[in-house]
């Protein structure tokens, strides 16, 4: 498995090529994820960080939510054609007395890289019922810091400087963590990056991250993404407890619909600048006015 795979390309403009070049392109494989045993999904995905991708996925689609309740992950069970291991399955068994997901929940055809939910059996399974109430979570983010949070991803975005075709997500979460010897409005922490050419998928693997460092709920925390805000990606924010989730691209109608009846905050053309906030704008704060003025 590789991040990416280089290509000649020719470079042209209008009067003709130009310049013959190798090219990095973003790797895009399939990734079977089986519980017990047996198959319950095939994503694409870029490889890398397969573990948390899995792990995010089952928080996602309401099978676990909290990290005992995986007992183990095979990331070795997939046999390529000529024998060799190739990484392309992972097989997770789970706690006892964690139930197994629901047959008629199974995805029956792969999910793409670029669709989360196209790929669910019944269309009412789309909406889940998350564990965590993200409209409880009494979070303030002061506008500064939320309007930054774009520029502090892209400088952790490696693979989309060399290929420009990955998505991204970040997990920012409060810098005090309880000491009282920071500020309760100090500025948040990035506490994960994933890339992946699948939006989903990068929100996926930053939650399996969150999961399997005991983190869940995300109180407090937001959640940056690269793109848009999808219905999908606010579905996984609040299965995740994150009350405020951040794009730098467009929200979608049933991402706003959705984000208002969970009681998460989303602001959408994050740009460094200006935002837009539609949903619970009771957790934005103006920065503070300095002494004096």
């Amino acid at each position: 498995m590789r991040l990416t795979r280089r290509w000649r390309v020719q470079r042209m403009t209008a009067s003709g090529p130009v310049r013959d070049r190798v090219d990095a392109l973003a790797g895009e494989e399939p990734l079977e994820v089986r519980v017990h045993g047996t198959p319950f999904t095939v994503t694409m995905r870029t490889p890398g960080a397969d573990v948390d991708l899995v792990a995010g996925f089952l928080v996602s689609e309401g099978v676990v939510r909290a990290e005992g309740d995986i007992a183990s992950v095979d990331h070795r069970a997939g046999i390529g054609h000529a024998g060799e291991r190739d990484y392309n399955v992972v097989d997770v068994r789970l706690a006892p007395g964690v139930a197994l997901p629901d047959p008629s929940l199974q995805r029956h055809v792969y999910t793409s890289s670029s669709c989360g939910v196209c790929g669910t059996a019944s269309i009412e399974a789309v909406r889940k019922v998350s564990a965590f109430e993200v409209v409880a979570d009494d979070a303030v983010v002061r506008l500064d810091h939320l309007l930054a949070m774009p520029d502090r991803l892209r400088a952790e975005q490696p693979l989309f400087s060399r290929t420009g075709g990955v998505h991204a997500a970040a997990l920012f979460v409060p810098s005090d963590d309880g000491d009282v010897d920071v500020p309760s409005d100090a500025e948040p922490r990035l506490a994960c990056v994933r890339e992946d050419v699948g939006r989903h998928n990068a929100v996926d693997k930053v939650v399996g991250w969150a999961l399997r460092e005991g983190l869940l709920p995300l109180r407090g925390a937001v959640l940056q993404v690269s793109g848009r805000a999808s219905f999908e990606l606010v579905q996984k924010a609040a299965m995740a407890g994150v009350p405020v989730l951040s794009a730098v691209s467009a929200p979608s109608a049933l991402a706003v619909e959705l984000a208002d009846e969970l009681g998460l905050t989303l602001v959408a053309f994050n740009r460094g600048e200006t935002l837009n906030a539609y949903t619970h704008t009771q957790r934005l704060r103006a920065v503070p006015a300095a002494p004096g003025t």
